[in-house]
């Protein structure tokens, strides 16, 4: 037989798409293959945190510096503490779980949860406040987030996430867990989802109808907050950055009010003098 070697035809070879449209599609498909570990990682980040020791989260926040304002308003501090002490017999907390609440003596419109049962609530949030009964609806809260382990919740999504995505980017991870729980402000503006914030809010209404006899009061922080919104035209408090706020919220605690058959009205208890505004300011 004898061999004979073919012409190749012209452009076999010779893709007619752009050689730039594959690399995009391979790119789009890596990407989205590491968005969807991502979110698979941050849910079951979620699911492990929630049986992490309170211990630890104790022991964390050990090494942490928490800013405080307790020597310059000693008597603001004594009343956190008490009214807490107040409400946590109706919070329901596990033996192990702990609640240290800190007075910040700062305009800033905040209050958090964050890790180890430490809560901060700052001056310029009790300034919104018209009452007690508004202040016991912001401690309920954040005590519930400590119930819930909220915080180690977020802090463990965002640990296992980051852990995750510097391994993908060939980043040396030994100090990943390491930064974020050294980061002060890290772990003060921890976001909670729309569930988390609703089961805070189911707790702490059922907190306040069990210790006052009634909810009174308990939207008031949410009417405030949205005048500022209304008078200034944007979200000026920063209470908005870590905790969601519309209408419907101040809707939904009335609804669930209904639901449980707790009073929307009943007597209110106001504030002590040295807790007014106006005595802040003067110190």
């Amino acid at each position: 037989m004898e061999y004979k070697n073919p012409e190749i035809p012209e452009g076999i070879n010779t893709s007619t798409q752009h050689p730039l449209k594959d690399f995009f599609l391979l790119s789009a498909g890596i990407l989205g293959g590491i968005t969807v570990c991502a979110f698979l990682l941050g849910l079951f980040a979620e699911h492990l945190a929630l049986h992490v020791p309170f211990s630890l989260e104790q022991e964390i926040m050990t090494k942490i510096e928490i800013e405080d304002g307790v020597n310059n308003h000693p008597e603001i501090q004594d009343y956190l503490e008490q009214l807490t002490s107040e409400l946590l017999p109706h919070m329901d907390l596990p033996e192990e779980i702990t609640v240290n609440v800190n007075y910040i003596d700062e305009p800033v419109e905040n209050a958090f949860a964050t890790l180890g049962g430490h809560i901060s609530i700052y001056r310029g949030l009790i300034d919104l406040l018209p009452n007690e009964n508004a202040l016991a609806m912001v401690l309920a809260h954040e005590i519930a987030h400590v119930k819930h382990r909220d915080p180690i919740v977020a802090l463990g999504r965002g640990v296992v996430v980051g852990l995750f995505l510097s391994a993908i980017a060939g980043i040396s991870t030994d100090n990943i867990v390491g930064n974020v729980i050294s980061d002060t402000g890290t772990l003060t503006i921890l976001g909670f989802n729309r569930k988390q914030e609703h089961d805070a809010d189911v707790a702490a209404l059922e907190a306040l109808a069990n210790h006052y006899g009634h909810i009174a009061g308990a939207d008031a922080l949410f009417k405030a907050l949205l005048t500022l919104e209304d008078e200034f035209g944007l979200h000026t408090a920063e209470f908005f950055s870590t905790h969601p706020l519309s209408e419907d919220r101040i809707t939904n605690i009335h609804d669930m009010a209904k639901q449980n058959n707790w009073p929307l009205t009943g007597k209110i208890k106001m504030f002590p003098a040295f807790i007014t505004p106006e005595s802040n300011e003067a110190n």
